[in-house]
């Protein structure tokens, strides 16, 4: 992991494994499928809901400064604490959280390489207990808004893209990009009026940035594949997915293991931009 630019938000299980249960450490699993904790987790790991703690559905938007502060001392988070993050589906939500963090100026966030995957498949030992842990202290020291994209942003960035000085990256599944689907093959198909994508995006599904065991490609297998899309680190990029958890994965590649300087998440995502009026979309597989 030492040739990724910061390797420093990257542990791998042994890691975990040995130090997970140290002061200052503490590991929230976050998963897709959110009865997996219950089954079954890293010990001394407690659960992180992304859809009932970490949003608030009166606004359609993240819990505000005061909420997430209190979520994290209940969680046994401080300032000061390494927030290890691992969850299914190669970490998709694990990023989003880890995303969110940064957002909200975390400064030690981590994820465990290959996610819950990797761990099972090592044989590695799940609990059911649920630690209980001394509540921590935390407050929101800033927000940073560097990392987050809002729609007007995205319509700008279209001349951006147009322009070369920027680049979409569209990370959902190809029959998502073309507009034949509005969810991935194997899920309902719901959440947006209109099929299709963002004019100007690239292509790029996430699941190319890993290998089989759920880990991170190498960087330089990662700055090829995005270089063959256009996607450069001289250029402003926004990633999107649907719901903004893959497009999060995306942007941890980008962002953290390649070192690209300006890489924002649109959390928005397609279940925003395929609902809004007078917006541009395109149909079909090419950008």
């Amino acid at each position: 992991m030492s040739e990724y630019v910061h390797p420093e938000v990257l542990v791998d299980t042994a890691w975990v494994d040995a130090h997970g249960g140290d002061d200052g450490v503490q590991v929230l699993e976050v998963d897709e499928d959110v009865l997996l904790y219950e089954q079954g987790h890293v010990p001394g790991a407690l659960k992180l809901d992304w859809h009932t703690e970490l949003q608030r559905p009166d606004v359609r938007d993240f819990v505000d400064a005061a909420g997430l502060a209190a979520l994290m001392a209940a969680k046994g988070v401080s300032n000061e604490t390494t927030v290890v993050l691992y969850g299914d589906k190669s970490n998709w939500w694990a990023a989003y959280a880890f995303w969110f963090l940064k957002y909200n100026g975390h400064a030690d966030a981590r994820l465990m390489n290959g996610g819950r995957q990797k761990w099972a498949a090592e044989g590695r030992p799940l609990v059911t207990e649920v630690p209980k842990g001394s509540p921590g202290r935390y407050r929101v020291p800033y927000r940073d808004a560097s990392i987050r994209a809002f729609a007007p942003d995205v319509v700008r960035q279209i001349l951006a893209v147009k322009e070369g000085r920027g680049a979409l990256v569209d990370v959902r599944s190809p029959e998502e990009y073309s507009g034949e689907k509005l969810h991935m093959p194997e899920y309902p198909q719901e959440g947006a009026l209109r099929g299709g994508h963002i004019t100007g995006a690239a292509n790029i599904p996430w699941a190319k940035a890993v290998d089989e065991d759920g880990t991170f490609k190498s960087a330089e297998a990662l700055k090829q594949l995005y270089a063959s899309h256009g996607v450069t680190d001289d250029k402003d990029i926004v990633a999107y997915c649907r719901i903004a958890e893959r497009s999060s994965h995306t942007w941890f590649v980008l962002k953290y293991l390649l070192g690209y300087p300006n890489v924002r998440n649109y959390d928005g995502s397609w279940t925003e931009w395929g609902n809004m009026v007078g917006v541009p979309i395109t149909q079909g597989t090419k950008p």
